[in-house]
């Protein structure tokens, strides 16, 4: 990483210190990055089932555009009802877990008591999750 990278990630450290500031990054980072993992999964299954947007928005009682939206759009925020609904017509679940236990550290303590012991190893962390692609697995 460049000049330029380490000035970013100083600053976001240093900005990370005010604990309102931290929660909220963590918790946009966290959907953003849970959103987009249960979306591409969504849309792999769409792709290995050889269903069109259409035709899944067709078996679900929707608008295509809902459906095409739901792939397509480069932010989205479905409701957690649409994505049961794809999920169940591609024979699949939502369901939760509980994050490793690395994750919890870095993570939820971070979240609970507005703080954290190295904000640059947090930002970076958070903002791995969220980078473009398809393979989004939480490193453990």
């Amino acid at each position: 990483m460049g000049t330029d990278g380490s000035v970013f990630w100083d600053d976001l450290a240093r900005d990370l210190e005010d604990p309102e500031f931290l929660r909220q990054f963590i918790l946009e980072s966290t959907r953003i990055a849970t959103i987009d993992q249960i979306v591409n999964a969504l849309d792999d299954a769409r792709e290995a089932a050889g269903l069109s947007k259409a035709s899944l928005a067709r078996a679900i009682g929707h608008e295509p555009a809902v459906v095409r939206r739901l792939f397509t759009a480069g932010r989205v925020n479905p409701t957690l009802g649409t994505l049961a609904e794809v999920a169940a017509a591609l024979g699949l679940q939502i369901t939760v877990e509980p994050l490793p236990a690395a994750e919890r550290t870095k993570v939820t303590e971070a979240l609970l008591g507005g703080h954290s012991d190295d904000t640059r190893a947090l930002a970076e962390h958070l903002s791995a999750q969220r980078r473009p692609g398809r393979d989004r697995s939480i490193p453990a």
